[in-house]
């Protein structure tokens, strides 16, 4: 079975390293908010193009504190909207609700899957303060329209970076093209820490500084709380492990780009649509999604042919159990996507053999 990630072989390039970092780490006797982050968030910050990164426990805690901040400075408050693409994983969805904030969704682009710039503005109301904008897959969902947008409208603009570390557009690296960024550290994301971790990147300085109260129980001095904070911070092993992949990251994109430029130059099944690249330098491939309206029935011939697939995502945020409150929204953009999408394996670890397995067999799908 070609595995949909090998996270076991991702992570045995860099076993030594690894392992003397744990050792540095549990011998120096510092566990929380110490020299191994402060590295991390220097380095990752100098990756992004970004003046600050702030590392916190997890991706969507990331998003969710950018929100918090933003109302404790005034910038937002409670009831306010922000324009949230209706194609994306619940969390982004979750960061704005969670600070009683409102989701506003806005359908994505058929062919890219990332937010429609053209469809923001009859969304905007006196109430909107700001645009969440996902990088789903790992290409860039801005474009000029967008940041007009916000000029315009005086409105924030938020990366959701989790799925698009180190990808590109005007010169821009993900994570410092808007006003402020999430990111996630989860272990199947291009770069992947070895359990939960986040960090949050900005220009802002304002911004930056009270998000870092805000990450350690609303505390810049220990015992006094400026605000009603959260537990939130990325430990100094998840730090320390960072490091040394990020070190590795831009040969990690490249021979992603390998994989699915083999992909989209090879898989030839009418059955089958492609993913669509706007620019080579906009997309990191975390994801290579496909799409088919037998989505079922290729999963299981995919299976059966020794090919894992994952399905991102199988229900749109506004359909979950969870905001039931949206479920008489009229999506059909969205909800299409997430009928149709079938994500196929991708990684800097797959061998030529797989890559070349994986197409043979899409190409001989009826499916």
């Amino acid at each position: 079975m070609i595995k949909f990630l090998d996270l076991e072989k991702i992570n045995a390039q860099y076993e030594q390293e690894l392992k003397q970092a744990a050792a540095r780490v549990i011998d120096s006797g510092w566990y929380l908010l110490g020299n191994e982050l402060e590295s991390f968030e220097k380095n990752y910050a100098e990756f992004c193009g970004a003046k600050h990164c702030l590392g916190v426990a997890n991706g969507l805690d990331a998003l969710r504190l950018i929100f918090k901040a933003y109302i404790e400075m005034g910038v937002m408050q409670k009831g306010d909207e922000v324009i949230v693409p209706s194609n994306t994983y619940i969390a982004s969805v979750l960061a704005i609700s969670d600070n009683d904030l409102v989701p506003v969704f806005v359908e994505p682009n058929i062919d890219t899957y990332n937010l429609d710039s053209t469809l923001i503005e009859e969304a905007i109301t006196p109430k909107t303060k700001a645009i969440l904008s996902v990088h789903l897959y790992g290409q860039i969902s801005i474009d000029q329209k967008m940041l007009d947008i916000c000029k315009k409208h005086n409105l924030k603009l938020v990366e959701d970076a989790a799925q698009s570390h180190g990808a590109k557009w005007n010169g821009l690296i993900s994570g410092a093209i808007g006003d402020a960024a999430g990111h996630s550290f989860y272990p199947g994301k291009n770069l992947g820490a070895l359990g939960d971790a986040g960090a949050v990147t900005t220009n802002d300085t304002e911004l930056a500084q009270v998000i870092d109260a805000l990450r350690n129980y609303g505390s810049h001095v220990k015992y006094e709380n400026k605000y009603q904070g959260l537990n939130s911070r990325l430990d100094e092993i998840q730090a320390a492990f960072l490091n040394i992949k990020l070190k590795y990251i831009k040969e990690d994109i490249e021979a992603r780009r390998q994989v699915a430029q083999f992909y989209l130059s090879q898989i030839n099944n009418e059955h089958i649509i492609l993913p669509k690249v706007l620019e080579v330098e906009q997309h990191v491939w975390h994801l290579f999604v496909i799409r088919t309206k037998n989505r079922e029935k290729l999963q299981q011939y995919l299976t059966e042919n020794g090919v894992q697939t994952l399905i991102h995502y199988p229900i749109p945020p506004h359909k979950q159990n969870a905001y039931n409150e949206y479920k008489n929204l009229s999506l059909p953009i969205a909800e299409k996507i997430h009928n149709e999408v079938l994500s196929i394996p991708i990684s800097g670890v797959m061998t030529k053999d797989e890559v070349e397995k994986v197409i043979q067999v899409l190409k001989i799908s009826s499916t």
